[in-house]
């Protein structure tokens, strides 16, 4: 049985002397694992079309254990991610992070919309990635399952106040009255962007919001300070984007 979807690359791993496994995040599947035949071969019609941040339409056909794919339409392919090592190697945390908090056969319409939208402005260079980054964690968090209580103060239900503080382990916020000693410092500022990228209906708004410097450094740390604390197993990708900045 053959099935056609659109989706992006975001694992590859390579098999036995010339095969590909490929991870394909997809609409309508979420998670795809597939096979790609003789990938690695010069002849082969799939090599660059099933390459990692290729973004295609695939034709598959399930076979005995897994999918394999039988045919692969680039829609795009993010060439200028590989201009620049920070670029790439942020897109490669993207990709991973997204491995890790995706799910199998489960419909995956906004994450495919986020990831593609992050890559884009990656590769275009349009956004400060003080933005593109902590937005791309939180709301990706927020689809994986694991959305932090912004509403209001965890303890006496205060809308706002400034400074506000987040729990990274409980996954609230506290007011300027209910601190706690372990909290981090949020100003509202920092807050009201935190709100904005989780609670924005259009996932493609979500990098539209400016902070001062001074803020987007605090949403940057309490952004993958949240996220570490969630996503079991090593980062290797987020180790590696570290050390080059």
């Amino acid at each position: 049985m053959q099935t056609t979807v659109k989706g992006l690359i975001i694992r590859e791993q390579t098999t036995g002397e010339s095969d590909r496994l490929v991870t394909l995040l997809t609409d309508e599947l979420g998670l795809v694992k597939a096979f790609v035949r003789r990938a690695k071969t010069f002849k082969s019609q799939n090599l660059s079309s099933t390459s990692l941040f290729v973004y295609g339409e695939f034709k598959l056909y399930k076979g005995k254990d897994a999918y394999v794919i039988d045919n692969a339409v680039p829609l795009e392919m993010f060439f200028d991610l590989r201009s620049d090592i920070e670029k790439l190697a942020l897109a490669q945390y993207f990709v991973q992070l997204t491995y890790y908090l995706g799910s199998e056969e489960q419909p995956s319409h906004e994450m495919l919309r986020l990831v593609l939208n992050a890559l884009h402005l990656l590769s275009k260079g349009k956004k400060d990635v003080k933005i593109v980054k902590p937005a791309y964690e939180m709301r990706m968090l927020c689809l994986g399952g694991y959305m932090p209580n912004l509403l209001a103060c965890y303890r006496c239900g205060t809308f706002e106040s400034d400074p506000m503080y987040f729990d990274i382990e409980e996954g609230c916020i506290y007011c300027k009255d209910c601190f706690r000693n372990n909290a981090l410092t949020a100003p509202l500022g920092v807050i009201t962007a935190l709100r904005y990228i989780c609670f924005t209906e259009d996932i493609t708004k979500i990098f539209s919001f400016k902070l001062s410097e001074e803020n987007l450094d605090i949403l940057y740390d309490i952004s993958e300070k949240y996220l570490l604390s969630r996503v079991e197993g090593r980062l290797s990708t987020l180790e590696f984007y570290k050390g080059l900045i």
